[in-house]
């Protein structure tokens, strides 16, 4: 596979799978948790409430790790690893961008102060269970 197509496979499945896991490190330690994910390009967004805990994790670590695109089908689901940096978005023009209707659960809007953004920029793709092929990395 080129690493065109590559770009290609990965994009395909952040274009269709929203649900993934995002892994912190505090105290030298992963915690995890389930969460929802938008892309521009290879970058995730994600967001979260600046009050939670992973936000305290990424602004004492930048490191971050998602899994995205195992639907628990079997050992032949196509998922993604992906190691990154993230930052806390503020600024209103991505709070707005990525606002969804289902986040009235959480927030008052895309102006609620407690709103931020994770952008996750990757450090390295990893394409998993491609049918029949090992892992493949995405040069980034």
């Amino acid at each position: 596979m080129t690493q065109t197509e590559l770009k290609q496979s990965i994009e395909h499945i952040m274009d269709k799978h929203y649900t993934g896991t995002l892994a912190t490190v505090i105290h030298n330690k992963p915690s995890s948790r389930y969460m929802t994910f938008f892309h521009d390009g290879l970058t995730l967004y994600t967001p979260t409430s600046i009050d939670t805990h992973k936000a305290d994790e990424i602004e004492a670590n930048p490191n971050v790790h998602v899994l995205l695109g195992y639907t628990g089908e079997g050992y032949d689901d196509t998922f993604i690893e992906f190691e990154g940096k993230a930052v806390i978005k503020e600024d209103t023009e991505t709070k707005h961008k990525f606002w969804n209707e289902k986040l009235k659960t959480y927030f008052d809007g895309p102006d609620d102060p407690k709103l931020v953004i994770l952008e996750l920029t990757p450090t390295n793709i990893r394409l998993m269970n491609k049918s029949g092929e090992p892992p493949q990395a995405l040069d980034i």
